[in-house]
């Protein structure tokens, strides 16, 4: 990195990150300094232009970490206001048919009503109220800011971060309004960037926290939010399926959530370990729309937000060690999502209040900051969120290795008997499973009919993206040669398929020859092609902080 003077702020702890469990970790260390009466600096840095900006999830939120940090959480006015009231699960069998799956045979993972409450949710409006609460309890929260480097001292210990600069042209020149970034020193640097956050793939790397796990996986997930009749609406009802429109080499499930104030939230979640390279996410959940199960609910409605994420959901046999020295890795930045639930806000806010706890009770010690806190994994391998990890190890891999009826029924069992079968491991990195095009028909997908279902740029429109079009690109080749001369004659260039908003385009240069271009105003930051690009050609750095995009209510 060029050497550039730069301003230097000091804290007791940086979190990187403004999700849920980046904002439950700097609430704890406020509370447990409030109640030690010791001082403390915790400082959150959000690259999102405002806290949630950059938040999407389903959801269907289990508030039991919420509770342990907040008891009074309804007097606080926490924004779980719709509880979930039933269950319906279906598999469709055809762009027609559909089965409704008896109650009795879904995994108990998956059941949302009972006595613990469950709530539909938005999870930016969650950590919108967060930010609140942490800021009420002294933690000084800087959105608009993305961190783009770790400080690494000569002896490989984690010192903090460095802030983009911001005002810097495509070509790497200042601007005039050029600002360096700060260096944020800190005695411990949480990092809860999310999945496949950019520090947090290069310090699983360092430190080589995967060893001895197996390769990652993640899904892709799609979200619509829709506004829809009175008539079409039942606030708390929690839908899902699998099956139809995605084949039997490929694994997925949508869902289908009644939120307040009239409004739906539809979405598709799709592994990216699939094998067909002439899929495309986007379009599989455009079609999935026209199915008269989903169609019931939305058909007269409006659709009124868009946008799309990767989703870590290896789980516990692909969780990486979380601890170095100086640092923690937190929620999806290493991947505490319990997929078997498709739930990882709860476990996410768990892994938070876990680092907090082991982050303060180290600085109370006298710490002077530096050491690898390793009563962080005893106390993380002693919740209830590792339980719930561990109870689950197989649930993805047997859906790999099975098929959605054969997974599901094995994970059905697993459950009954309380963990018991053999734990399966998927060792096929999802890049890896990518097959040659030849191997495969091109799909024909229907046009959108703009009224169930749209087409990229009106989506990407929706997530109200942004990116100062004079800076340098934040998706990197490695090798610019790539995408033409291997990916697109071997695969057919995936890249114009998996990216949900349009980045990546083969178009014609002025010869007539194929020329990759890269839209990279349009991107949603969802990290699909730093996960699935074949050749993992493609780095996916935060730009300039502010940049992306901009979601309300998801």
């Amino acid at each position: 990195m060029e050497q550039v003077e730069r301003d230097v702020m000091d804290f007791d702890v940086v979190v990187v990150g403004a999700g849920p469990s980046g904002l439950s970790a700097a609430c704890r260390l406020m509370q447990q300094a409030n109640e030690a009466e010791q001082e403390l600096s915790v400082c959150v840095v959000e690259k999102g232009s405002e806290v949630g900006a950059h938040i999407l999830s389903g959801a269907v939120f289990e508030p039991r970490a919420l509770a342990e940090l907040f008891p009074d959480w309804e007097k606080r006015g926490a924004p779980l206001t719709t509880p979930a009231i039933r269950d319906d699960v279906y598999l469709l069998k055809d762009a027609e048919k559909a089965q409704k799956v008896p109650n009795a045979v879904v995994p108990k993972s998956m059941h949302n009503t009972g006595e613990q409450k469950r709530y539909v949710i938005s999870a930016g409006n969650l950590c919108r109220w967060l930010a609140e609460q942490a800021e009420e309890l002294g933690v000084e929260i800087f959105p608009g800011f993305a961190a783009q480097e770790v400080i690494l001292d000569e002896d490989e210990i984690v010192r903090g971060i460095v802030i983009g600069d911001m005002g810097v042209a495509a070509d790497g020149t200042p601007k005039d309004g050029h600002m360096p970034g700060m260096e944020l020193r800190a005695k411990y640097t949480l990092f809860a960037e999310g999945s496949r956050g950019h520090l947090g793939k290069r310090l699983i790397e360092q430190f080589d926290l995967n060893a001895g796990k197996d390769p990652q996986h993640y899904g892709i997930g799609l979200k619509e939010l829709w506004d829809v009749p009175a008539e079409q609406h039942e606030p708390g009802l929690v839908v899902h399926g699998s099956g139809w429109p995605l084949d039997k080499n490929t694994h997925g499930g949508w869902f289908l959530y009644h939120a307040e104030d009239q409004q739906v939230v539809v979405g598709l979640i799709m592994d990216l370990s699939y094998q067909n390279p002439w899929l495309s996410p986007f379009d599989e959940f455009q079609r999935m729309k026209h199915h008269p199960v989903l169609r019931q609910y939305l058909e007269g409605g409006k659709r009124v937000a868009y946008g799309a994420r990767a989703i870590t959901k290896g789980g516990l046999n692909c969780l990486p060690k979380m601890t170095f020295p100086g640092g923690l890795l937190i929620g999806c930045d290493a991947g505490t999502l319990n997929f078997s639930k498709i739930k990882g806000l709860h476990t996410a806010m768990k892994s938070g209040l876990v680092a907090a706890e082991s982050v303060f009770d180290a600085l109370k010690s006298g710490d002077e900051g530096g050491t690898e806190l390793t009563q962080f994994s005893q106390r993380w391998e002693q919740s209830w969120a590792y339980e719930e990890l561990k109870e689950s190890a197989s649930f993805g891999p047997a859906l790999h290795k099975y098929g959605t009826v054969g997974g599901g029924a094995f994970n059905f069992v697993n459950q009954l008997l309380g963990g018991k079968l053999p734990n399966l491991h998927d060792t096929t990195t999802d890049h890896g499973a990518l097959k040659p095009a030849a191997e495969f028909d091109k799909i024909d997908y229907p046009k959108p009919d703009g009224k169930l279902s749209f087409d990229k740029p009106s989506s990407v429109f929706l997530s109200n993206t942004n990116h100062e079009e004079d800076q340098p690109c934040h998706l990197r080749l490695d090798d610019p040669a790539i995408p033409i001369e291997v990916n697109l004659p071997k695969y057919a260039e995936p890249a114009q398929r998996y990216c949900p908003a349009g980045v990546y385009e083969v178009v014609e240069d002025e010869q007539g020859k194929p020329r990759f271009q890269i839209n990279f105003q349009n991107c949603v930051h969802c990290k699909t092609c730093d996960i699935k690009d074949p050749a993992q050609n493609i780095t996916w750095v935060a730009p300039e902080g502010g940049g992306g995009p901009n979601y309300p209510n998801m």
